[in-house]
């Protein structure tokens, strides 16, 4: 790493932990309902969005209503992206004409973007019309991660709480991150990265002729998108001659924002941040990394203050840094070493492909981790193009469960769960019952905790297994071997822990992959959300218990490294059988 590099990465850092605690004591005072800088505008708007909709602001929920109410509205939100999907070709802003998606697909992107995964089967560019992008699947960024926020509120609420069954009012919490959070931060960053060059219009895509005409090779594909093979069992391709080039257009800006922000990740274009619309300057990367991160690092901040401890918000943000600092030192020591194989003809063996020189390449590795640490998903560079180690660092922290630092509300919930199971095995190694923030951890926490850490990891992990004894998956991998299992297993681990990038390599608009993925992004975001709404009506429900001489600090250094060990222990006894016929294989293959 160049001392440029060097320096950006400490800059970023320093900008993103000087913002936790501003933000953080913000969204405190939103969620409880208390007056912020805002209230003179955004208060009027807030009540009459409840008289339009009836909602009543001091009627609270138990967390079966609370589930009940997130559920429903999902359900409500899946239905009408799905409908617009599928009639996109009749409806305005559709300068290019393109057709609606196959039921399959639609399916697909409506369950994706409804549960913040914003898994992308399709070239948007190519797919979408401007109607869609902004009524549709703009919407659902927001709301979708409003969604994932207002469970984390409930869950925090179930901490505070005592002896009651209350968790608040799921309507007010969404209403409140979106008016209060999401809009705010959005139009603001929105104007900043038009600035850089990002670009906003409805303009009719422009095709501009090539100075010289050139010749690619494509492949062939069939009716349902699996690639033509010869008898050989070699994909069959075709050259076609290139004299032109069409230049897509779109109201870009204010979708980038709000993607980032939200942990979304579903890209206007399908390069998505690796496109110069999407992302034309390392000005315009720093602010994206920055957005991924914002959210859920304050929300931590957000925790201490309503538990009323901040270190303990501080310990759950330490944790995070610090397993993604070490991601993030991994791929870059990878990424720099590149491939032996190069070294040995004497070229520098730093690995650029698939990377953008504007970003660099400590930018994109920080992009890289920040995106699969969370559950954004979008992308700056190719992680197909990573070294076998390097691909395995982004795949690991999918695996993980994406808490490093997760997705808005979710990732903080998930940690929360690990940290029950972090209280409860130390308090069974020194032989006392174990107690987290004044409330004792029991059976019903534990069974949920595991729902909710476990759910994702064995989709992922029973999914896999089915795609490789399924003949239209293997034919949808382009790379046969240990790195197509790679592939599968990055593809299937996005959906089910809702993050939505791929390793590319995979044609994933194929029914199985379209269905198999709807099943699972849906598993993977409501299970567990589901499971810790009743875990925090459950916590709510126990009286409050003082600290004693023998309780557990748990917002000191050594619970902070204790719950590190513990999340790292589960990711590696649940997924490193795979992760060794993998990428672990290829990498010895890469170097033998």
């Amino acid at each position: 790493m160049n001392s440029y590099e060097l320096l950006q990465t400490i800059l970023f850092f320093v900008v993103l932990l000087a913002l936790v605690k501003p933000l953080g004591s913000f969204m405190a005072r939103v969620f409880q309902g208390e007056r912020t800088f805002l209230s003179p505008v955004l208060a009027p708007c807030e009540i009459l969005i409840y008289r339009i909709s009836g909602v009543k602001p001091e009627d609270e929920m138990g967390w079966r209503r609370y589930a009940g109410a997130m559920l429903f509205f999902n359900l409500a939100l899946f239905a009408s992206l799905f409908i617009l999907l599928l009639t996109q070709h009749l409806l305005p802003l559709n300068p290019q004409k393109v057709p609606a998606f196959t039921w399959q697909l639609a399916l697909n992107t409506a369950v994706s973007f409804t549960t913040n995964t914003n898994w992308q089967a399709y070239a948007g560019e190519q797919s979408v019309s401007y109607f869609t992008q902004m009524a549709g699947l703009a919407v659902h960024n927001f709301v979708s991660a409003a969604t994932g926020m207002a469970i984390a509120i409930a869950v925090i609420r179930g901490f505070v709480r005592r002896k009651t069954s209350m968790l608040g009012n799921f309507w007010v919490d969404l209403s409140r991150c979106t008016l209060y959070i999401l809009l705010p931060i959005s139009m603001i960053f929105s104007l900043a990265l038009v600035s850089q060059g990002v670009i906003q219009n409805f303009s009719v895509y422009r095709t501009m002729p090539l100075i010289q005409a050139t010749s690619q090779v494509k492949p062939r594909f069939d009716d349902q998108g699996a690639q033509f093979k010869d008898a050989k069992g070699n994909p069959v391709v075709e050259s076609v001659s290139v004299k032109e080039v069409q230049i897509p257009m779109g109201p870009v800006a204010s979708q980038e924002a709000i993607k980032e922000l939200g942990t979304n990740g579903g890209g206007f274009f399908n390069a998505n941040s690796a496109h110069p619309f999407e992302n034309p300057t390392p000005v315009s990367n720093f602010i994206e990394i920055l957005l991924i991160l914002l959210i859920p690092g304050a929300l931590t901040y957000t925790f201490g203050v309503m538990v009323g401890n901040t270190r303990q918000g501080w310990a759950l943000l330490g944790v995070m840094l610090l397993i993604l600092i070490t991601a993030f030192g991994v791929l870059q020591w990878a990424e720099s070493s590149g491939n032996p194989l190069v070294a040995r003809q004497g070229v520098q063996s730093i690995n650029m492909e698939g990377k953008e020189v504007r970003n660099g390449l400590a930018g994109s590795n920080l992009f890289t981790v920040a995106t699969t640490g969370t559950s954004c998903g979008a992308v700056n560079s190719m992680h197909d193009s990573l070294t076998p180690i390097g691909g395995m660092i982004p795949l690991s922290l999918i695996l993980l469960g994406e808490i490093i630092f997760g997705g808005v509300g979710s990732g903080l919930y998930t940690m929360l769960a690990f940290a029950i199971i972090a209280v409860f095995v130390s308090g069974l190694m020194i032989g006392r019952t174990p107690e987290y923030l004044g409330k004792k951890i029991e059976v019903r926490e534990m069974w949920m905790s595991i729902l909710i850490i476990l759910t994702a990891g064995v989709t992922v992990l029973i999914l896999s297994g089915i795609a490789m004894i399924t003949p239209q998956a293997v034919a949808s991998m382009a790379n046969p071997g240990v790195h197509g299992l790679s592939e599968v297993l990055y593809g299937l681990a996005s959906m089910s822990n809702n993050n939505g990038s791929a390793f590319a390599g995979l044609n994933a608009n194929v029914n199985f992959y379209n269905l198999s993925g709807s099943l699972a992004m849906t598993i993977g975001r409501y299970i567990p959300a589901v499971a810790v709404l009743a875990m925090a009506g459950s916590l709510a429900e126990k009286k409050y218990i003082p600290p004693s001489l023998g309780t557990l600090p748990t917002d000191k250094v050594p619970f902070a490294l204790w719950l590190t060990l513990v999340i790292l222990i589960v990711g590696a006894l649940t997924f490193f059988p795979a992760l060794a016929l993998g990428p672990i294989v290829e990498h010895l293959m890469m170097v033998g």
